[in-house]
C-alpha cells in the first residue's frame, strides 16, 4: 500500500503500513503537495499560520515565511522545475524557486479585470485561489482555479495571465493534471466537470451521466489519464452537512459517460487520490476522518483507517 499524507484540519497525518503518525497538531492543515522528485519532502497550506515543510515525510516541519498571507489555500509543486507554488485566501499566487526559502508575489494574477468580481459565497468580500496546476511538459504553464472566480492562465510562470478561460466553471474546486497527456487538465466545479485539451486555455463541459452536479475531488489512474474519478453531491447544503451529503463518486473511461461505483455516502469524499505505483487503485477521503481504497478501478470497496477529524486533502506516494 501507498504511504498515505492526509490533510485533516487540525493535523497532518502519515499513513503506512497500518500505522499513524500525527503532525502539526492545532495548526488547521488545509492543502497539500509532493515534490514529485522526492517522496518525503511535502508542503502543507493552512488555515491560519502559513505554510509549513517537511523533507522526512512529515517527521518534522518547518514554518516557512515570505507569503503575505497566513491563510494558504492551495499548494503545487512544479514536475519540470521544483519551482512551488502558493495560492491564499484573499486571492494571490506566491512562488518559491528554492525550496521555500523565498517567496516572491506573482502581482499580474491579482491585476486582473476579473479579480473585482471574485467572491467566495460564505464569505462574500473575499476569495481564494482553490486549486493550481502546473504542466509536466512546460514549466512555465501555471493554471490556477479561484473559488469563486474562474480558471485563470499563465503561460510565463505566473508573471502575466489569461483571463477567466472559456467553458471552465467559475466555482472551481480541484484542478488535475496527468503526465501520462500534458495537454490535458480537468476541473471539477460547483456546476459539474469540465476538460480542457490545451492545458486550461480553452474548457468544455463533460458530465454526461451524472445525477449529481456539485463536483469537488478528481483523480485519474496513475497509467491511463483517461480513467478519471470524482466525487460529488446534489449541492453545498448536501456536500457540506455532516452526516448526510447522500455523495456519489464517479468513473469515466475514454470519452463515456460518467458511472457510478460508490453511491449513498453519508459523509462527502472531499479528496481523491490515485495509487502511485498500482494501476485501478485510487483512495478517497471523508468528511468523517474514512479513507478508503477502491480497487479494480473502483469496482470494490473497503475502509483503510479513520483518522481523529474530516479530510481536506489527500496525497498518496511510493512507498
Amino acid at each position: 500500500m501507498a504511504r498515505l499524507y492526509v490533510a485533516r484540519g487540525n493535523a497532518v497525518s502519515v499513513i503506512e503500513d497500518g500505522s499513524v503518525e500525527t503532525g502539526l497538531d492545532g495548526r488547521g492543515a488545509r492543502c497539500l503537495a509532493l515534490d514529485p522528485q522526492d517522496p518525503d519532502t511535502l508542503y502543507v497550506g493552512t488555515t491560519d499560520e502559513g505554510i509549513f515543510k517537511s523533507e522526512d515525510g512529515g517527521g518534522t516541519w518547518e514554518k516557512l515565511s515570505g507569503i503575505e498571507h497566513p491563510r494558504v489555500t492551495a499548494v503545487a509543486v512544479s514536475p519540470a522545475d521544483g519551482a512551488v507554488y502558493a495560492g491564499t485566501e484573499p486571492s494571490s499566487l506566491f512562488v518559491s524557486r528554492d525550496g521555500g526559502e523565498y517567496w516572491r508575489e506573482l502581482e499580474g494574477m491579482r491585476n486582473l479585470p476579473s479579480a473585482p468580481t471574485w467572491s467566495f459565497p460564505p464569505r462574500p468580500w473575499t476569495s481564494h485561489v482553490r486549486a493550481i496546476a502546473l504542466s509536466y511538459a512546460d514549466p512555465n504553464l501555471v493554471v490556477a482555479g479561484i473559488e469563486l472566480g474562474g480558471i485563470l492562465r499563465s503561460t510565463d510562470g505566473g508573471e502575466t495571465w489569461q483571463d477567466q478561460r472559456p467553458g471552465a466553471q467559475a466555482d472551481c474546486h480541484s484542478l488535475f493534471a496527468h503526465q501520462g497527456a500534458p495537454e490535458l487538465l480537468y476541473e471539477a466545479g460547483g456546476g459539474g466537470f469540465a476538460q480542457s485539451t490545451d492545458f486550461g486555455d480553452s474548457w468544455e463541459g463533460a458530465d454526461g451521466g451524472m445525477a449529481l452536479h456539485y463536483v469537488w475531488g478528481l483523480a485519474a489512474d496513475a497509467e491511463d489519464p483517461s480513467l478519471v474519478y470524482t466525487s460529488a453531491a446534489s449541492g453545498p447544503g448536501r456536500a457540506h452537512g455532516r452526516g448526510h451529503s447522500n455523495a456519489t463518486i464517479y468513473r469515466r473511461s475514454g470519452n463515456g459517460r460518467w458511472q457510478p461505483v460508490l453511491e449513498s455516502l453519508a459523509e462527502f469524499p472531499y479528496a481523491l487520490c490515485q495509487d502511485p505505483e498500482i494501476p485501478g487503485t485510487l483512495y478517497a477521503g471523508l468528511g468523517d476522518g474514512t479513507i478508503l481504497r477502491g480497487t479494480d478501478a473502483g469496482a470494490k470497496w473497503e475502509e483503510v483507517t479513520r483518522v481523529a477529524s474530516g479530510i481536506e486533502d489527500l496525497v498518496a506516494a511510493s512507498a
